[in-house]
């Protein structure tokens, strides 16, 4: 029971972190025009960072069925 309830708290945390992510100041910081192998840089931002937020996901609730 405490490891689902610890699993909770960290989705919800994880939740905040993309809250925080996907927000307008730090947007604002990769809309610079540049471009990264060919793809601008904002797309490449939210890529990466949704990618990194399912990973993140994924990890916690894995953890939670051992």
């Amino acid at each position: 029971m405490q490891r689902r309830i610890l699993a909770g708290e960290r989705l919800v945390a994880a939740f905040l972190c993309g809250c925080l992510l996907f927000n307008y100041p730090l947007l604002s910081l990769f809309d610079t025009g540049g471009s990264l192998f060919g793809v601008p840089l904002l797309y490449a931002y939210v890529f990466v960072a949704w990618a990194g937020l399912i990973a993140m996901m994924a990890w916690i609730i894995e953890g939670q069925s051992e």
